[in-house]
């Protein structure tokens, strides 16, 4: 089991993946939240909510699985 840390680091690196080319301010303003708070969530320095998990996979069209790098097979 991965520590907290670990976690944040391995959710920060799955989300500027699946973000792809969209600058941190074009998904920031999708997902409805600060940029400074999505370049924290992606530096791994501050804690996502369920609420942004669940735009964030509404907006990437991914499960919450996926986000934490699991597979959607």
């Amino acid at each position: 089991m991965l520590s907290m840390r670990d976690l944040a680091k391995e959710l920060a690196k799955r989300i500027k993946e699946l973000r792809g080319d969209a600058t941190q301010r074009e998904f920031a303003k999708k997902l409805n939240i600060n940029v400074g708070t999505l370049n924290r969530i992606e530096q791994g320095q501050e804690n996502i909510t369920l609420k942004t998990i669940q735009r964030m996979c509404k907006s990437l069209n991914c499960s919450v699985g996926s986000l934490f790098g699991e597979s959607d097979t």
